[in-house]
């Protein structure tokens, strides 16, 4: 029976490697006939795994989606991967720290003594503080939504939330129709989700805050899926001005004019930064740091003139830096 238990596990992980086996190359590697693979085809399968046949004496089989998950089977690498991965995870997403234990608790419990002290070897304390992610967490059901129109290809139709969180009603001011997009990708970006979209109503691209994005009922309209300009996702959602970005929650918050265009700040100012388009050169950036020190750095990295900075307390500290530099 142990025999046999372990040549499944063996089977299982040979269907996981690789898209398609013949019969005869699984019995070969397994050193059994057809027949007993057979046998151990329907064991798997008795365990909720779908293992799907060609048919006839050189069928071919893969594994397939169910609709159950069944048990995994991780070699050590994977397992040790995925127990890193849980154990540095980012909060975003709201209720998956506490679902992020739980499997790591899990995969602890069944790992082997080697593995187990490997992982020990790297266990991680990750240290956050109020202010890394500065984006509220993203309901489940709002990533799923989302998500499931990227995968689909469908048409998705949204209300955009305010900074707060709140839904503007049709009276209010500041009351949007929904907006109809063309959902193609999904980013994580600073702590924060992005939505690449094409915007059917304003027939261009644009990248969303998904925690501002209200989903409506599905369209199940499809869509035949567009090239992204640049073809590259992260480049396309540092370089946009217009993120839906509100300022993160810092000691101290400062602004400034760059004689930069907007494209270019965007793509050098850190996760949270709201940018805003001036004119056709000029920029108005709106960033936050622990000091007002710390924001003229910021604003130094750019290298290029500065006018309207704002507050006073960030104009002291520019002068102040530069008395220092003045000075080495």
């Amino acid at each position: 029976m142990a025999r046999t238990a372990g040549r499944s596990l063996e089977l299982l992980s040979l269907l996981q490697a690789a898209d398609r086996w013949s019969g005869p190359a699984l019995a070969a590697r397994l050193g059994v006939s057809v027949r007993t693979l057979g046998r151990d085809i329907d064991t798997l399968r008795e365990l909720g795994y779908p293992v799907h046949a060609s048919g006839g004496r050189d069928s071919t089989y893969r594994l397939g989606a169910g609709s159950r998950l069944p048990p995994l089977v991780l070699d050590g690498e994977q397992a040790v991967a995925v127990s890193l991965a849980l154990q540095t995870s980012p909060t975003s997403v709201l209720g998956l720290r506490e679902a992020a234990e739980r499997a790591l608790a899990t995969l602890a419990r069944v790992m082997p003594a080697p593995l187990r002290a490997q992982v020990d070897a790297t266990r991680v304390t990750t240290i956050r503080n109020v202010w890394e992610f500065s984006a509220p967490p993203i309901a489940p059901d709002v990533l799923s939504a989302v998500g499931d129109a990227v995968r689909r290809s469908h048409v998705l139709r949204h209300d955009v939330l305010r900074p707060d969180g709140s839904r503007p009603e049709p009276h209010d001011p500041d009351f949007r129709p929904p907006l109809r997009v063309e959902p193609h990708h999904l980013a994580l970006w600073a702590g924060r989700w992005y939505l690449v979209a094409f915007d059917l109503d304003r027939r261009a691209w644009a990248v969303f805050r998904v925690d501002r994005i209200h989903p409506l009922s599905p369209t199940g309209q499809p869509f035949v899926r567009r090239s992204l300009p640049g073809g590259d996702v992260a480049r396309f959602v540092r370089s946009s001005p217009d993120r839906g970005d509100t300022p993160a929650a810092w000691q101290c918050l400062g602004r400034a004019v760059l004689e930069l265009p907007a494209d270019v700040v965007a793509r050098w100012a850190p996760g949270g930064s709201v940018i805003e388009r001036v004119d056709g050169g000029r920029t108005c950036i709106t960033v936050g740091a622990w000091s007002w020190a710390g924001i003229a750095g910021i604003l130094a990295t750019f290298d290029v003139d500065l006018t309207d900075v704002q507050p006073a307390e960030l104009r002291a500290a520019c002068h102040t830096l530069a008395s220092r530099f003045r000075t080495t």
